[in-house]
């Protein structure tokens, strides 16, 4: 992470984005017996300041521990997906990574000792020893962190930020990356629903016949995984609903709590589509693992997509959510997911996320569809070097269902990322990976709520679109690739740049060659950005025609 050289930037862009503005690193940095970690100071513009928060406000903390030999890591990701190489396809199991790279069993206990030591309850090390989680006070939080809780009220809602950055005593410099849940700010659900009344979009199970998938297997022997939160009573009955009225088979359904349970309902449609798009589109998985956050805070979250990590049981997972870079690079979350998701990477999982819905643009206020309602800025965790972004498309068939086109639908996420890095598969590929930039989205699929999908919602079916629609489309197509390979697929980006690189290599004149397993949109623009020949930031490399991408992929 370049974080002295991006924080000037960052602080500029957040300030015009009315999202969180630079932190103040001066605060109790002349006091000795602190380090530093992730997490910055917060102040969010355009909010009225109600004072500090109440000292005895519950808070569900995260803290993410730092691994060992990151440079070894990363080359391993490399050598699992070279052909060749000793370790290529030999994945590590949850233990292996562990044993070899997490935080050593002594730091994190020093952790665990440490908010035990405040005060803090339920502490406790996750199995990869990647975070410890606790709960406690904002009064023990404070003095644990040496940092300052304010409450706020924002766009309608009361929110708590830290206006002071999370500190930790020198004792555990070097071993503690970041500290969440000092802020009740986090991530936006966004499903897209049709304008019109007339229902002209495609049920899951057929798009597997627009992207010529038919000839694949449905996700035999694999399991597929979402995130989402609150109470997913319904989402279960809507699943059972949707497949009777399909034909379908019953997927298995685990729900995993990774927190309190919540009775929140309010993203009932968004959860909905993600499991009925992901598992229509591979509707012989084995079995559907569901990880149910407490809250979409970035502190509920990392705990979430961690557990998902490290339970390693689905071979790839999907989550239709996402924020403004800026705000997870500020308070720590990026660091913390990041290395959850290299875990997954090095373990054979592959991970999808929506790119937004704001086209170039991200903004906090909830402008979805709305595409230049913001500054330019990429949203995370599809910004993840170890995630797939995913961005739209609007899709053009025959009455048959067959693939006509797809153009870059206007509100699809894209851009160039201010803080993330690449990794190595975007070299050749990427225009800006050359720079040291993350280009996003690597993929692209329907999205336009026009041409969306058809969801059962409380029983009945409703048009939804969005990048919260062409992530788990995405997931269910690629599951069905792992399928077809024995599950050995492993994590997704390096094969899919590495076919997309060798067709700039092997191939003659045009410059920019585009393999037959792809279709290229080179009609339609996201904002700053268009659709052109090639990967372009509306939506990166294109679709899949997935029969095609299967024989191609060795």
């Amino acid at each position: 992470m370049r974080r002295s050289h991006l924080r000037i930037a960052l602080a500029a862009l957040a300030a015009a984005a009315l999202a969180v503005v630079s932190p103040d690193l001066a605060a109790g940095a002349a006091d000795t017996g602190w380090a530093p970690t992730a997490t910055d100071a917060l102040s969010l513009v355009g909010a009225t300041a109600l004072g500090s928060a109440p000292a005895s406000t519950p808070l569900r903390l995260t803290v993410g521990l730092t691994p060992r030999d990151r440079a070894g890591l990363d080359a391993l990701i490399k050598a699992q997906s070279t052909p060749g190489d000793a370790a290529y396809e030999q994945y590590l199991t949850p233990a292996q990574f562990t044993d070899r790279f997490a935080a050593t069993q002594a730091q994190a206990d020093a952790v665990r000792s440490y908010l035990q030591s405040a005060g803090m309850t339920n502490v406790t090390v996750a199995g990869n020893r990647l975070q410890v989680t606790a709960d406690a006070t904002v009064a023990q939080a404070q003095q644990a962190f040496h940092t300052t809780i304010g409450r706020f009220t924002q766009s309608g809602r009361t929110v708590l930020a830290n206006t002071a950055a999370a500190q930790v005593p020198t004792s555990l410099a070097g071993t503690v990356t970041g500290v969440l849940g000092l802020s009740t700010l986090g991530a936006t659900v966004r499903p897209q629903a049709a304008s019109l009344p007339k229902l002209t979009g495609f049920y899951p199970d057929e798009f597997p016949t627009v992207y010529d998938a038919k000839a694949t297997k449905a996700g035999d022997g694999t399991s597929l995984a979402v995130i989402a939160e609150g109470d997913l009573t319904q989402t279960v009955k809507d699943l059972r609903t949707y497949e009777a009225k399909r034909k379908l088979r019953q997927v298995p359904v685990s729900l995993v709590y990774t927190g309190i349970k919540s009775t929140d309902t309010a993203g009932a449609d968004e959860w909905d589509l993600d499991t009925q798009t992901s598992t229509g589109a591979a509707p012989s998985t084995k079995q559907l693992y569901v990880y149910v956050a407490t809250s979409l805070t970035n502190s509920d979250l990392a705990r979430s997509i961690n557990r998902f990590v490290s339970d390693d049981k689905a071979q790839a997972g999907s989550a239709s959510l996402g924020e403004c870079d800026v705000l997870p690079f500020l308070d720590g979350s990026m660091t913390v997911d990041d290395i959850a998701f290299a875990e997954a990477a090095v373990q054979g999982q592959t991970f999808f996320a929506s790119s937004g819905d704001t086209g170039s643009a991200c903004a906090v206020a909830p402008t979805n569809g709305v595409p230049g309602a913001g500054l330019p800025d990429t949203e995370y965790p599809a910004s993840s070097p170890y995630v797939v972004g995913v961005g739209g498309t609007t899709l053009a068939t025959t009455d048959a269902d067959a693939y006509t086109a797809e153009v870059a639908w206007n509100a699809g996420g894209g851009g160039v990322s201010p803080v993330e890095t690449p990794g190595y598969w975007q070299s050749g590929v990427v225009p800006t990976s050359a720079a040291g930039l993350r280009g996003v989205p690597d993929v692209a699929f329907d999205a336009d709520p026009t041409t969306g999908a058809l969801i059962t919602v409380d029983g009945a079916d409703e048009q939804i679109g969005g990048t919260s629609l062409s992530s788990p489309l995405a997931l269910g197509l690629w599951t069905r690739l792992n399928s077809s390979h024995g599950g050995k697929l492993g994590f997704a980006s390096p094969k899919l740049y590495g076919i997309y690189a060798q067709a700039q290599t092997t191939q003659p004149l045009p410059p920019t060659t585009v393999p037959a397993s792809f279709h290229d949109v080179v009609v339609g623009t996201n904002g700053a950005y268009t659709a052109l020949p090639g990967y372009d930031f509306t939506t990166g490399l294109g679709s899949w025609d997935v029969n095609k991408l299967n024989s191609a992929i060795k």
